[in-house]
């Protein structure tokens, strides 16, 4: 199911973004089709997972990235919720430290193993399960300042602020997962 689940959707969000890239170049908005061509290459990511055997990470897991994908590349950047509404984008960085977080799970799972696991404290996965949301949002933000120094000088319009903002909801993101991870290992 899983594998399906993959396929299907990472074919549906490239044919999705292949035609708005398309129509974005023949109209000639540059910033739009750049954020498709995006699209399509971060939705082919997933098709990796396959080579792996299981695939690590449960369904909802799966389809929550293109969820996220489908709210950061088409609502947020194409149809630019990010300017119109000021929840957006902090929202987002929430959600993505919950799915960084939750993503966490499985990946602690693969690394430590069955046999080790119940000795291991069970602080170890929340310190674990916090890292990586943390990681991941300092790596996005020095993206964004990196793409801003260089390239476009969009991404942190709202510049210090909006970077400290997109800490703290990522954060908090990976802490709500990390207690959730810690509570549900304690239990185990």
């Amino acid at each position: 199911m899983r594998r399906k689940t993959i396929w299907v959707l990472s074919i549906l969000f490239m044919i999705f973004m292949l035609v708005l890239f398309i129509v974005y170049l023949i109209k000639g908005d540059s910033s739009r089709w750049q954020v498709a061509l995006g699209g399509v290459a971060v939705s082919a990511l997933p098709l990796l997972l396959l080579r792996l055997k299981p695939v690590p990470f449960n369904t909802a897991l799966i389809i929550g990235y293109y969820l996220f994908l489908f709210c950061t590349t088409y609502l947020g950047s194409i149809e630019s919720f990010y300017l119109h509404f000021k929840w957006w984008d902090s929202t987002l960085h929430l959600y993505k430290g919950g799915f960084v977080g939750f993503a966490g799970i499985p990946l602690y799972k693969m690394i430590v193993p069955a046999r080790v696991r119940n000795e291991v404290s069970p602080w170890l996965i929340f310190l674990f399960v916090f890292s990586l949301p943390v990681i991941a949002t300092v790596f996005w933000e020095t993206y964004e300042f990196v793409g801003d120094q260089f390239f476009t000088h969009t991404m942190q319009m709202g510049g210090n602020k909006d970077t400290m903002l997109d800490i703290i909801f990522g954060m908090a993101g990976g802490l709500i997962v990390a207690v959730y991870a810690r509570v549900r290992r304690g239990r185990d």
